[in-house]
């Protein structure tokens, strides 16, 4: 089967691009042939066999002086000509599309139209019923659904998108305009939703159930490490406000008696800095972040904002490391409550510290999670069983076009 991956970043970044690579390569293994369609950039570390990519956007420079801009992010008249020129020389039987707006941009499904191929999108966030593909505004630290039932002016009234009222007109125009057409009940076959509760969402702002197949994402390691635990309790990931990372700094300041170890980069690194019983580490990948992980005594998931299926958690789990998470979005799939991890009250830093302190004092408990938690993404949480549902769902897809 030939099978064409599109998402606008073809390099590491995040979770994303590690979900397309680990499938992308899994498929090669399996005897398919894949390649990538996505932005220019000199860190790519896949692509396709024509060299045809689409210019590198920078949506966060967008600003007054480039006028033109904001057209290139509703409507790629550069990706649409390339990916059709690419369709006709490597003949996929399937498109699997990933994060496509503002850079790659949903103009390309009308020339995939042409072409009679399937298509299957992974819905990595909100990107189809929310301007800024969170459901949050990070300014004000708010969860919020105001633009339901397609009233995206919200969006440009609250300035959604970094706070910027530009930024959030063009975002508004772009939902507006593809909701509007129906661009993405018309020419996209079916959807895969990480979470139960980002397909619930998706069914309340309008998708048709019956074009989204729910499949948690996948953990590639199949093997126990025997990590021996260390004293201290760690957070790692993205360091920005929607994490719930204040409410976690002051759960910190509440126990001053025990260890926590921060792993990871972006706007609040300065605010880890200069607290007596935190040490913050930086970014870190590989085999360090790997131990980083497995030696925790347990680790924390605070978010505030709707999370879809954390890969973060996963990973914790897939080293038998017990997770403390925010009961919010999909965080509760993840985690069975005082089975192999504890829920606490998004926002709460007394109840965090709670729950923290709770089991950090009970190493029995610990142990007891890190057991369950590495037998259930074994079982549950498999690249084999993903890849198996996932060839099948490609499969009705090609025999239905």
């Amino acid at each position: 089967m030939n099978i064409l991956m599109v998402n606008k970043f073809l390099y590491p970044k995040g979770g994303t691009e590690t979900y397309c690579f680990e499938l992308a390569d899994y498929f090669k293994q399996m005897g398919h042939s894949v390649q990538f369609f996505g932005m220019a950039h000199e860190n790519n570390i896949v692509g396709n066999d024509m060299d045809l990519y689409v210019s590198n956007v920078d949506f966060k420079d967008i600003n007054i002086k480039k006028i033109f801009y904001p057209l290139r992010i509703i409507y790629s008249f550069e990706a649409k000509r390339k990916i059709g020129k690419l369709i006709k020389k490597y003949k996929p039987d399937i498109i699997h599309l990933n994060n496509i707006n503002f850079q790659i941009t949903p103009s390309i499904l009308y020339e995939i139209k042409k072409h009679k191929i399937p298509v299957v999108m992974t819905l990595h966030d909100f990107q189809l019923v929310c301007p800024n593909h969170m459901l949050f505004i990070e300014h004000r630290l708010e969860v919020c659904e105001r633009c339901k039932g397609g009233k995206y002016i919200n969006c440009i009234r609250n300035k959604c998108l970094h706070n910027s009222r530009i930024k959030s007109i063009v975002a508004a125009a772009e939902s507006w305009l593809y909701n509007k057409f129906g661009t993405y009940r018309k020419y996209i076959d079916h959807f895969i939703s990480p979470s139960i509760f980002l397909k619930n969402k998706m069914i309340e702002f309008g998708i048709d159930k019956n074009r989204i197949t729910q499949m948690h994402n996948f953990i590639t390691s199949s093997e126990k490490n025997n990590f021996v635990k260390k004293d201290y309790v760690l957070y790692f990931g993205r360091l920005s406000r929607q994490k719930g990372l204040k409410t976690f700094i002051d759960a910190c300041k509440l126990l001053p008696g025990i260890r926590f170890v921060v792993a990871g980069a972006g706007e609040m690194e300065e605010e880890f800095r200069g607290i007596d019983n935190i040490d913050f580490v930086g970014f870190k990948t590989g085999d360090e972040l790997k131990t980083l992980v497995g030696e925790a005594l347990f680790s924390i998931c605070p978010s505030e904002c709707y999370e879809n299926c954390s890969m973060s958690i996963l990973e914790s789990q897939m080293y038998g490391t017990p997770v403390i998470g925010a009961n919010i979005g999909g965080i509760p799939e993840l985690i069975n409550n005082n089975v192999d991890g504890l829920l606490f009250k998004p926002g709460d830093k007394y109840d965090l510290a709670e729950k923290i302190e709770y089991l950090y004092k009970d190493k029995n408990k610990i142990n007891e999670f890190s057991e369950k938690c590495f037998s259930k993404v074994i079982n549950e949480f498999s690249l084999e069983t993903y890849y198996s549902k996932l060839i099948k769902l490609y499969d009705s897809l090609i025999r239905t076009k």
